[in-house]
This record gives structure tokens, C-alpha cells and sequence, in this order.
């Protein structure tokens, strides 16, 4: 009997995604959100910018929230704080957005698991750019 591949839901996240929003992306090209904003883009992913102290990243119009995004966005990419991850959330559950991506170091269970609890898929503590690097070389 043959067994079922394994699943890797995080591949499958990367691959149906188009749009990616950045909380918290900086303009700062030295900053970590700059440059794994950078090199998502590089690889075909839009990229929308959500940050109130900014009016355009990366080529891209930059939002003060993503209640403001006027498209549809696949995955919020959060650099933010994890005091702030919340009202993130809560904005994500407002729009239906199918997942939330949560970067190194934002730690935030109360908040995923209302995220889980209302259908998103939620990644936490970890970099988008490192996962999509070792799925797709």
C-alpha cells in the first residue's frame, strides 16, 4: 500500500498566494520587513505596505490600515510588535483574510487562536523569506 505524501500546508499557503500585506513595513531598506518584503516580491508575490508613517514602499501605495486596503489580500505578514497583534488580527477577521503570518519573535497565542477560531490560518514565529527559501530553491 502506498502512503499519502505529506502535506505541507505552508507550501501550499505560498503557492495559492498572490498578495501578501506587510504591518509594520518599513521604508528603511535596512530594516528586516524591507528586505523579506523585498525578496517576496522578487518572486512574483504582490506586495501592499501597511504602515501610517509611510505613503509608498517598494513601489508599491503604502496604507495606514489594512482596513483601508482596498483589494483582496491572501496573507497578512505581520512586523509588528506583539502587543500590537490584536487589532491586527481583528482587522484580518474583519476582511476574511485566509491567513496571518506572524515574523520571528511576534508571539501572540490568544491572539492566533481567535484568528484559528475564525478560520485563518495562522503562522507564528517564523520568516516568511526563510520558509519560502527552503520550499521553493
Amino acid at each position: 500500500m502506498a502512503s499519502l505524501p505529506h502535506s505541507d500546508p505552508i507550501a501550499e499557503l505560498l503557492q495559492r498566494t498572490k498578495t501578501i500585506a506587510v504591518v509594520g513595513l518599513s521604508s528603511n531598506p535596512l530594516r528586516p520587513s524591507h528586505g523579506v518584503s523585498a525578496y517576496m516580491q522578487s518572486h512574483g508575490y504582490r506586495i501592499i505596505p501597511v504602515n501610517p508613517n509611510i505613503t509608498e514602499c517598494l513601489g508599491e501605495k503604502a496604507y495606514a490600515s489594512l482596513l483601508d486596503v482596498p483589494e483582496k489580500i491572501d496573507i497578512v505578514d505581520v512586523f509588528r510588535r506583539s502587543e500590537f497583534i490584536e487589532e491586527v488580527v481583528d482587522q484580518a477577521i474583519q476582511l476574511k483574510v485566509p491567513a496571518v503570518w506572524m515574523q520571528e519573535d511576534v508571539i501572540h497565542e490568544k491572539a492566533a487562536e481567535k484568528a484559528r477560531r475564525a478560520g485563518i490560518f495562522v503562522v507564528m514565529d517564523r520568516c516568511i523569506l526563510k520558509e519560502h527559501r527552503a520550499r521553493f530553491r
